[in-house]
């Protein structure tokens, strides 16, 4: 992977997170001490963020750091499941945590009884 790339994919991961939240670059910049033209920058891949700017953005969007690299690469064609995956994670991201472990036993029991 060339380096570009991985600043493609992870900048277009934060532009994904912060519309979810409903954030402008502006909104999403101020939250994390930054202007908004680098929240830009960044989402384009123009800039080559790093870790410490990674993890106020990540604080910023309300997100653990891991969830900027969860990208999906844009080249890769998604399978149906996989999709039905990222959208399952996406509506538990923001869930009360006894509701994300009631769904992952539900989900266990579904595909423990699928395999008998």
């Amino acid at each position: 992977m060339e380096d570009r790339e991985i600043l493609n994919l992870v900048g277009a991961r934060i532009k994904v997170l912060r519309k979810e939240k409903g954030l402008s670059q502006e909104a999403l910049g101020e939250k994390g001490g930054f202007h908004f033209t680098y929240i830009g920058q960044v989402e384009r891949g123009e800039k080559n963020v790093s870790l410490v700017n990674l993890a106020k953005i990540a604080e910023a969007l309300e997100v653990n750091i891991s969830q900027l690299f969860a990208y999906v690469d844009e080249d890769m064609e998604m399978t149906e499941s996989e999709a039905v995956i990222q959208e399952i994670v996406i509506m538990l991201r923001d869930s009360d945590p006894s509701n994300i472990f009631l769904s992952r036993n539900i989900v266990r029991e579904i595909v423990k009884s699928s395999k008998n």
